[in-house]
């Protein structure tokens, strides 16, 4: 199984005991830069419902300062998502 993990919103300092990785025989990848083509790829497969993002909780646009509110209490696991209506 592969898990990844991205988005760091709570901070940069991680508790982490070593033991786990060395243990469970798992490796950690450091990225900060990607390819240009890699974003445009990522949307073509959710568009293709081939992975799903998790999203936390749902606000329109209208409720902008609320979803705010919740976005900096780095409580939630997922996207927050603005809706916005179309015209």
């Amino acid at each position: 199984m592969t898990q990844v993990v991205f988005g760091a919103i709570a901070g940069p300092l991680v508790e982490l005991d070593l033991r786990t990785l060395y243990l469970k025989d798992l490796s950690f990848f450091g990225c900060t830069v990607l390819e240009p083509e890699v974003f445009p790829n990522l949307i073509k497969h959710i568009e293709a419902q081939q992975i799903r993002p998790l999203v936390a909780q749902v606000f329109p646009l209208e409720a902008i300062v609320a979803a705010q509110k919740i976005f900096l209490t780095k409580q939630h696991i997922g996207k927050i998502v603005l809706q916005v209506a179309n015209s």
